[in-house]
């Protein structure tokens, strides 16, 4: 369980990078940055799959390419689906995946399989 408030948390802090870096993303309140932080992680779960199993040809024409537009179209419906957060046209919701992406890539580089916070030190 606590894997997933540490998700959670990782992708409010993307959702939040990006809301500083990304003109035309907004959030009305902090709750509407966690509240989107969590439904943005339930479309990931259970809307994405079928979107890339559907786009596979497309993806796979693209190098994989395709994936971020397929991650922005999931950000567009998360603000589409939450009041509190104002997303301005798909240039904004492309940006903002990418800042998400990346920083939910350099945070997963510290959490393990189970959710776990790992740190590897090597002595010389």
């Amino acid at each position: 369980m606590t894997g997933f408030w540490l998700r959670l948390l990782i992708t409010a802090l993307g959702l939040w990078i990006a809301e500083a870096v990304v003109p035309g993303i907004r959030f009305s309140t902090p709750m509407s940055l966690l509240a989107a932080a969590l439904l943005l992680g339930l479309v990931n779960a259970f809307v994405r799959p079928v979107l890339v199993i559907l786009t596979f040809p497309i993806t796979v024409l693209s190098l994989g390419l395709f994936l971020w537009v397929i991650n922005a179209v999931l950000m567009m419906l998360v603000s589409s689906l939450l009041s509190g957060f104002i997303l301005e046209g798909f240039g904004s919701a492309l940006f903002g995946a990418f800042v998400v992406s990346v920083t939910s890539w350099i945070a997963s580089r510290y959490i393990g399989p189970r959710g776990r916070v790992e740190v590897l030190v090597i002595d010389r």
